[in-house]
């Protein structure tokens, strides 16, 4: 058994996403499309032979006991030695941060996943893809699919997931200068909170959208600035809650084209917008752990 993993840790878009209703509990029920992406972070795990978590970042700011990540490798811990009563070994854990915070990707539920994943094979705790879900879900709603690593249609708050086959895209990914918080979004009075469950055809068919969209274009003139500029080369969209918006091609290259014209280096909505392309994928390397 090996003692040290190095995997990336993928984005994710969400192709529509249509919310059902709210719960007793708060939480809103939700229908979407969840796309793995061949773009995420990088985490390296090697075993300690103590007890001991360390956690180190490219973005230094993220490196304290409450990020994601250490709240993950701290809850597998404890699970696991609850399971045996003996604690596993320790780990150090580097992150090389790439998806954007506040951004609508997924970049902290999918380190979550993947620390959950990667901690469960050095420490050789047994635990099956439901069972890390099941944990998963206790630190956001959107870590299960990626510790499933399909892209996958998903309802619930996100839990209930039925893997998707995908055809083949490439994605310009944009990403304003600005942080829209998922909470904010989700108790906002004018969010819309009642739309009809839909089937895959209906979204095949263009019968869907992104609820939180036209609210976020209201609060945050940079994102509207971002899809008003992506919608000039293709049909675009917001993803989960933002900021980042994307748009599809079947094409790397024209997808590239499209990229390298964004406005740099310029005031106003745009100013400081950042991108990538990103091919979509059905599955992520934690489907084979």
């Amino acid at each position: 058994m090996a003692n040290a993993l190095t995997l990336l840790a993928p984005a994710k878009l969400n192709l529509f996403l249509h919310i059902t209703g709210r719960r007793d509990d708060g939480y809103h029920n939700l229908q979407t499309l969840f796309q793995l992406l061949d773009y995420g972070d990088s985490l390296h795990f090697s075993q300690r032979d103590d007890e001991q978590l360390h956690f180190s970042c490219t973005q230094t700011e993220l490196e304290n006991d409450d990020n994601l990540v250490m709240r993950a490798a701290r809850l597998l811990q404890q699970t696991l030695t609850q399971l045996a009563s003996t604690m596993p070994a320790g780990a150090n854990i580097h992150l090389d941060k790439r998806i954007p915070a506040g951004a609508g990707l997924g970049g902290g539920s999918s380190d979550a996943a993947t620390t959950l994943v990667a901690l469960n094979r050095l420490w050789q705790g047994g635990l099956s893809a439901h069972d890390l879900a099941s944990l998963g879900l206790k630190l956001g709603a959107d870590v299960p699919v990626f510790v499933m690593g399909h892209s996958a249609w998903a309802e619930g708050i996100g839990e209930k997931l039925e893997p998707i086959e995908l055809d083949k895209q490439f994605f310009v990914v944009l990403t304003p200068a600005c942080h829209v918080a998922t909470a904010t979004i989700f108790s906002h009075q004018q969010l819309t909170r009642d739309s009809t469950p839909i089937k895959m055809c209906a979204f095949l068919a263009g019968q869907s959208r992104n609820d939180c969209e036209t609210l976020v274009r209201n609060l945050y003139p940079a994102v509207d600035a971002a899809l008003t500029w992506l919608s000039g080369f293709a049909p675009a969209r917001m993803t989960g809650t933002g900021s980042s918006v994307f748009a599809a091609f079947s094409d790397e290259a024209q997808a590239r084209t499209v990229l390298k014209q964004l406005p740099v280096g310029i005031d106003g909505p745009l100013a400081g917008i950042s991108g990538f392309v990103a091919q979509g994928v059905n599955r992520s390397a934690l489907s084979e752990l």
